[in-house]
């Protein structure tokens, strides 16, 4: 997988294990696995650690006493997987109480989320925060489904969309090559849309810098400043 992403143009991958109540988020586990997994990579492609967090209240606990921990690179930013059951009506708080210790939430894949698909006006409030939104490459090219493609299409219009990444499982079907949901959003956008969310957005996410959540294509908006950065 990490070969097929190089040869996609892929320079960096945030690996991303679940962090929920099936699985335990053992950190120098996923610390162990991903120095092993670097050391065989060939081509200059750099691995970078993190994980899905659901927002159980253990989950949310934890992350509020070790801000750190689940975040990339123990940076700033933690990608958030929200239940496709239910949105807890606390969540803004919740989110709140994230980014008052530091932690910028991305909440990933919302337009596959079939409660966030009618409830898109949450991610508006929620970008408002200071939260980020993530969309997986495969909605832009229909891979799952009409209703995800169709969200995808109705959050890009809003320019509530803040990163594209591959949320990749396998070789085949969900793969890690991301050349074309580049080339679909430079056709279909423009060549700044696909730099800002497959190049400049996510290398800022990488390296801990930050990314206005405000205003994704040019606003004059000033960036906020995160209180915790990578070095």
């Amino acid at each position: 997988m990490v070969q097929m992403a190089a040869e996609a143009g892929t320079t960096d991958i945030v690996a991303t294990p679940h962090a929920n109540d099936q699985y335990a988020y053992d950190p120098e586990t996923v610390h162990a696995k991903v120095a092993e997994l670097q050391a065989a990579c060939v081509g200059g492609i750099r691995i970078h650690w993190g994980c899905d967090f659901h927002m159980s209240y253990g989950n949310v606990q934890d992350a509020l006493q070790n801000p750190t921990k689940y975040t990339i690179d123990g940076g700033s930013y933690l990608l958030i997987e929200f239940s496709d059951m239910v949105i807890p009506p606390n969540t803004s708080a919740v989110l709140d109480q994230l980014l008052s210790v530091g932690i910028v939430p991305i909440v990933t894949h919302p337009e596959r989320n079939p409660i966030l698909q009618k409830k898109l006006s949450l991610l508006r409030d929620w970008v408002e925060r200071d939260c980020l939104v993530q969309v997986t490459a495969g909605s832009f090219l229909g891979r799952f489904g009409r209703a995800a493609e169709k969200a995808t299409r109705e959050l890009m219009a809003r320019d509530l969309v803040h990163v594209v990444a591959s949320d990749a499982h396998d070789l085949r079907h969900r793969t890690t090559a991301l050349n074309r949901a580049y080339h679909h959003i430079e056709k279909h956008y423009s060549l700044q849309h696909a730099q800002a969310l497959l190049v400049r957005n996510p290398g800022a996410v990488v390296m801990g810098q930050s990314v206005d959540s405000q205003g994704l294509m040019g606003s004059e908006r000033k960036a906020p400043l995160w209180r915790r950065l990578l070095g």
